[in-house]
């Protein structure tokens, strides 16, 4: 690190959990984040502003004036932009130290498995089913870290699926494919504003606690926070041994 980041990065070096050596991993990470949204805004605020070295932001959707009411890393300036681009800019406003790198598509198929083996995190802060479960297949293949994240009315879920250990459940466990799980969307149901930034924070907390190695994760756990109550419940999850993505792990 240089005198510049020393002195950026200095809060952090101050805990003895994290240091110069946790700080040093930070820097030398690359965390694919996919979904620049509600969630997404404040997870990659959070990571580019702690100096993850590189930060993918993956999305294929334009800024909408409906999305400004939550979603922190766009401006009015930016709708009609592609959030990836929106999002870039802000982060580098915040921090001119990170890379930041932009995929303004919706990431599937070969670019999701290249892009999954690449990371040493993922972050998963889509809100669909099917990308879900897509992103935590590449995920059980290349034995990354998944930090899944939900938020929909005042309701929102975090938990951490560690894969790179034998004994941790992946998200096909929690929620297997093809049963009949609702799927709501905020343009439907709504959302409480501040619970996506409570939500994504916590999300980018469990990551960089994963990079640092330092503490207890959310793996084996699921977090649930009722909004309106301003209560948490945490739920110990285990791994399906027949489970159908990551039983043969």
């Amino acid at each position: 690190m240089n005198d510049d980041q020393l002195l950026r990065y200095s809060r952090h070096i101050l805990l003895p959990e994290i240091g110069v050596e946790g700080q040093e991993a930070i820097l030398g990470a690359r965390v694919l984040l996919i979904g620049a949204g509600g969630l997404g805004s404040p997870a990659a605020m959070y990571l580019a502003a702690a100096g993850v070295g590189t930060l993918v932001l993956a999305d294929g959707d334009t800024v909408d004036l409906t999305n400004l009411q939550r979603q922190i890393l766009h401006s009015a300036d930016g709708v009609g932009r592609m959030k990836v681009e929106s999002g870039r800019e802000t982060l580098h406003r915040l921090n001119p130290l990170a890379r930041v790198e932009t995929l303004a598509v919706r990431l599937e198929g070969t670019a999701l498995d290249e892009e999954v083996g690449a990371a040493d995190v993922v972050l998963d802060c889509c809100d669909n089913f099917a990308t879900r479960h897509a992103v935590n297949r590449a995920c059980v293949k290349h034995r990354k870290p998944l930090v899944s994240g939900a938020a929909i009315r005042f309701d929102g879920q975090v938990s951490v699926f560690d894969l790179r250990h034998d004994d941790s459940p992946c998200y096909h466990c929690l929620f297997p494919e093809g049963e009949s799980v609702e799927e709501v969307r905020c343009a439907v149901m709504g959302v409480f504003a501040p619970l996506v930034g409570i939500i994504g924070a916590t999300q980018a907390a469990e990551a960089l606690k994963l990079i640092a190695g330092c503490g207890r994760s959310l793996d084996g756990r699921l977090l649930l926070l009722d909004g309106l109550d301003m209560e948490w419940r945490s739920v110990s999850l285990g791994r399906d041994p027949g489970c159908a993505v990551c039983g043969g792990r």
